[in-house]
Protein backbone atom coordinates (compact mmCIF):
# COMPACT_ATOMS: atom_id res chain seq x y z
CA UNK A 1 0.00 0.00 0.00
CA UNK A 2 1.45 3.77 -0.99
CA UNK A 3 1.99 5.55 2.06
CA UNK A 4 2.38 2.78 4.58
CA UNK A 5 4.80 2.57 7.35
CA UNK A 6 6.77 -0.36 8.39
CA UNK A 7 6.91 -1.10 11.52
CA UNK A 8 10.60 -0.26 14.04
CA UNK A 9 12.78 -3.25 13.98
CA UNK A 10 12.44 -5.30 17.11
CA UNK A 11 14.93 -7.16 19.23
CA UNK A 12 13.17 -9.95 18.34
CA UNK A 13 14.56 -9.14 14.74
CA UNK A 14 17.00 -11.77 13.48
CA UNK A 15 18.72 -8.66 11.63
CA UNK A 16 18.44 -6.98 14.76
CA UNK A 17 21.86 -5.98 16.55
CA UNK A 18 21.66 -5.93 20.55
CA UNK A 19 22.58 -2.94 22.25
CA UNK A 20 25.16 -2.51 25.09
CA UNK A 21 22.24 -2.77 27.73
CA UNK A 22 21.01 -5.89 26.09
CA UNK A 23 24.26 -7.29 25.79
CA UNK A 24 25.02 -6.50 29.28
CA UNK A 25 21.40 -8.23 30.42
CA UNK A 26 22.46 -11.30 28.84
CA UNK A 27 25.79 -11.20 30.45
CA UNK A 28 24.06 -10.72 34.07
CA UNK A 29 21.56 -13.56 33.51
CA UNK A 30 24.32 -16.05 32.67
CA UNK A 31 26.49 -15.22 35.38
CA UNK A 32 23.72 -15.38 37.71
CA UNK A 33 22.35 -18.92 36.05
CA UNK A 34 26.25 -20.00 36.83
CA UNK A 35 26.11 -18.29 40.75
CA UNK A 36 22.47 -20.14 41.19
CA UNK A 37 24.06 -23.74 39.48
CA UNK A 38 27.14 -22.92 41.81
CA UNK A 39 24.46 -22.66 45.00
CA UNK A 40 22.63 -25.59 44.34
CA UNK A 41 25.81 -27.82 43.58
CA UNK A 42 27.48 -26.61 46.78
CA UNK A 43 23.96 -28.04 48.46
CA UNK A 44 24.28 -31.32 47.22
CA UNK A 45 27.51 -31.53 48.09
CA UNK A 46 27.44 -30.69 51.07
CA UNK A 47 24.37 -32.98 51.82
CA UNK A 48 25.77 -35.92 50.06
CA UNK A 49 28.82 -35.51 52.77
CA UNK A 50 26.47 -35.35 55.38
CA UNK A 51 24.61 -39.08 54.06
CA UNK A 52 28.21 -40.53 53.47
CA UNK A 53 29.17 -39.75 56.99
CA UNK A 54 26.08 -41.18 58.30
CA UNK A 55 26.11 -44.48 56.10
CA UNK A 56 29.42 -44.95 57.15
CA UNK A 57 28.84 -45.11 61.05
CA UNK A 58 26.98 -48.14 60.13
CA UNK A 59 28.07 -51.32 60.28
CA UNK A 60 25.80 -52.84 57.68
CA UNK A 61 25.71 -50.20 55.38
CA UNK A 62 25.70 -51.34 51.52
CA UNK A 63 28.85 -50.90 50.05
CA UNK A 64 27.98 -50.21 46.59
CA UNK A 65 25.46 -47.54 47.42
CA UNK A 66 28.14 -45.99 49.67
CA UNK A 67 30.29 -45.64 46.31
CA UNK A 68 28.43 -44.59 44.27
CA UNK A 69 27.29 -41.98 46.63
CA UNK A 70 31.00 -40.68 47.13
CA UNK A 71 31.42 -41.13 43.46
CA UNK A 72 28.80 -38.47 42.58
CA UNK A 73 29.94 -36.19 44.97
CA UNK A 74 33.92 -36.49 43.18
CA UNK A 75 31.71 -35.39 39.92
CA UNK A 76 30.07 -32.37 41.99
CA UNK A 77 33.30 -31.36 43.44
CA UNK A 78 34.67 -31.17 39.52
CA UNK A 79 31.36 -29.15 37.80
CA UNK A 80 31.79 -27.18 41.02
CA UNK A 81 36.03 -26.36 39.94
CA UNK A 82 34.55 -25.91 36.36
CA UNK A 83 31.76 -23.62 36.94
CA UNK A 84 34.06 -21.29 39.53
CA UNK A 85 36.70 -21.30 37.10
CA UNK A 86 33.89 -19.98 34.31
CA UNK A 87 33.48 -17.24 36.54
CA UNK A 88 37.01 -15.91 36.85
CA UNK A 89 37.48 -13.51 34.38
CA UNK A 90 39.82 -14.09 31.26
CA UNK A 91 42.81 -11.72 32.38
CA UNK A 92 44.13 -11.72 28.61
CA UNK A 93 41.14 -10.48 27.53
Amino acid sequence: MPGAKLPAPTSTDATAIPTMAEANDNVDTETFRHLERLRQLRIEHRDLDDVIHRLQLDLYVDQVQLRRLKKRKLLIKDQLARLESQLIPDLNA
